[in-house]
């Protein structure tokens, strides 16, 4: 009996996991996309996505929430082993960014449904480690800035936000997002530009 229960268990999460890549791509091409949409393109009955999510809001909030997992998981990876905060910043945020662009169109549809206070809630494990490095580069005199560490993290965090527009909108190439907003974040940070953009050539050329 354990095992039946466990084979069911596994083939609900495969389910599960599979409805969830299926929606994510429907909604990336039509934001508009219905439970219906959804179900059919996953291959199963509306009743079994329902089954899983009780709501479309609840659908885009669990995605938002995948989102929001692997994007602490890119900066955690991109400043691994690095002691200088500026190359720390240098190294994840064009991390992140390779997550954040796959997700961009999701950020902006999930804004209709989760309250943009809610998606910082979701990012208040990857706020802290950026209020971290910011104020390790402070106290170093990496950094300079008016705001205080935890300021100048919310400051961060709407300019990649921004940019994830500035892409939606056809204004910056996806291409070029990835090191403009490592650029950006640095030079918000009190970096000059010339040396952030050097820092950023030079880290993205090169290994950890």
């Amino acid at each position: 009996m354990a095992v039946m229960t466990t084979g069911n268990t596994s083939r609900a999460d495969l389910n599960r996991r599979r409805i969830l890549d299926v929606a994510l791509a429907e909604l990336l091409r039509d934001p508009d996309a219905s439970m219906d949409q959804i179900a059919r393109a996953a291959g199963v009955v509306r009743r079994t996505v329902y089954g899983h999510f009780p709501s479309r809001e609840a659908l885009i909030s669990t995605l938002v929430d995948d989102a929001v997992e692997a994007l602490a998981a890119a900066h955690a990876a991109g400043r691994e082993g690095v002691a200088d905060p500026a190359e720390a910043v240098a190294r994840s945020v064009p991390s992140v960014w390779e997550i954040a662009d796959r997700y961009r169109l999701l950020v902006a549809l999930a804004q209709r449904t989760v309250t943009m206070q809610g998606i910082r809630e979701r990012l208040s494990p990857v706020r802290e480690n950026s209020v971290r490095l910011l104020q390790q580069g402070l106290d170093e005199g990496t950094f300079a800035s008016a705001l205080p560490a935890p300021a100048l993290a919310y400051v961060h965090e709407q300019i990649l936000f921004a940019l994830m527009e500035a892409v939606n909108d056809g204004l910056l190439s996806t291409r070029e997002a990835g090191r403009s907003a490592a650029v950006t974040v640095l030079t918000a940070a009190g970096m000059p530009a010339s040396a952030a953009a050097a820092l950023v050539s030079e880290v993205s050329s090169s290994p950890a």
